[in-house]
């Protein structure tokens, strides 16, 4: 079964796939892309304390060509200018 790396960049670090995961087919490799971004975004975003924030995920193959990227982005934006110390 095939190996690939998925290389992660959360706006402030890149976190390299050194040991990779096997999957079947490219499907599943998509498929997992997508669900890892919004698990990176779920504990990377309050730490970050901004409003403007992307993740991104590098897929490789086997031989460490890039074959897939998804990017999540989080926008945040007060509607009324909050109160000091809110």
């Amino acid at each position: 079964m095939p190996r690939y790396f998925f290389d992660i960049h959360d706006g402030e670090r890149f976190y390299r796939d050194a040991e990779g995961s096997d999957y079947a087919n490219l499907d599943e490799v998509r498929l997992e892309a997508m669900q890892s971004l919004p698990e990176v975004a779920r504990h990377r975003i309050a730490l970050r304390d901004e409003d403007r924030q992307a993740f991104t995920v590098v897929v490789r193959d086997e031989q460490h060509n890039m074959i897939y990227r998804a990017t999540l982005n989080f926008a945040g934006l007060w509607l009324n200018d909050p109160l000091p110390g809110t």
